[in-house]
Formats: C-alpha cells, structure tokens, sequence
C-alpha cells in the first residue's frame, strides 16, 4: 500500500515537472550543415527566441522562409532555430538556395531520427513556428496559418 502511494506521488511530481516546461524552449539538439551539434541552451541569451519546424522540401516551408527573409532586418533582433527531421544534405541545400548561412541569428540544422521536436510539439502539419520572449517562456504557437505580422506585432510588443 505504502509503495503504491509512493509510485502515485513519483509519478504526481514528475509529469508536474515536464508540465512546468511545456511552455520553456525545449533542450532540443541538431546537427548543422557542416556537421556541428548545436544545442538550445546555445541560443543567445537576453534575445526573443523563434522556433520553426519545417522539412526542406515542402512548398508552404519554403514560402514561408521566404517570407522570414524579407522581413530579416525586422526579426534581427531575434534568434531563429529552424530545425527538421530530413538529412543533412537536405539542409545544406536549403540553406544554399536561400543564403540562410548569410544570416547571424538563424541556426539550421536537423534532429534526423530522434523527432524530439516533433514529438515536444506534436506537430501536425509544417511548418510550424512556435515564439518565445527573451526569458525563454512560451508566447505563441502557430499552427495553421502563419502570420510574418503578427509574428512581428507579437515580437515588437516583447
């Protein structure tokens, strides 16, 4: 009996605590192109922190980093962590066809198998974005439509 309340209360504080980070950056890891581990505690400190899962090959991925990069000098105060799931060769040519390693606050990269982001998230559908304040707590997840302005009305008023 006493071991069975004690498992309950194990089990009580634990998924408390995973809860308690749902809404912090999650210590997500990738590989870089240029095969580099970059870690989310690697993100710069003090900054908005932008989180998008996408994959290299899809078209409204695409659109949307294309989008992002219109708008760059208005999201430079913001660290942007694109991550997928597909291969590295993938990624080194997504970032040549969009000169994404031109930029100092974007950090690319793939997590490959592990889809710990994707499973953070349960993502559905990409891309996906998710915004942080500089504190690193949850602002806004966006899942369907993604809106560059209200990404950058949401980040202005941070």
């Amino acid at each position: 009996m006493m071991r069975c309340i004690l498992l309950s209360a194990m089990s009580l504080l634990m998924s408390s605590a995973i809860q308690s980070q749902s809404n912090k950056v999650p210590p997500f890891k990738i590989t870089q192109a240029d095969g580099k581990v970059f870690f989310a505690g690697n993100l710069p400190l003090g900054k908005p922190i932008v989180i998008i899962y996408f994959s290299p090959d899809c078209e409204d991925c695409q659109q949307l980093t294309k989008e992002l990069l219109k708008r760059i000098n208005e999201l430079k105060n913001a660290s942007i962590a694109m991550i997928t799931s597909q291969p590295k060769d993938m990624v080194k040519q997504f970032i040549f066809k969009y000169q994404l390693d031109k930029y100092s606050n974007i950090f690319i990269g793939t997590e490959e198998d592990s889809y710990f982001v994707g499973k953070y998230y349960k993502v559905g559908q990409l891309p996906f974005m998710a915004l942080y304040n500089k504190n690193g707590d949850l602002i806004k997840i966006y899942n369907k439509e993604i809106s560059i302005e209200d990404l950058l009305i949401h980040l202005s008023a941070l």
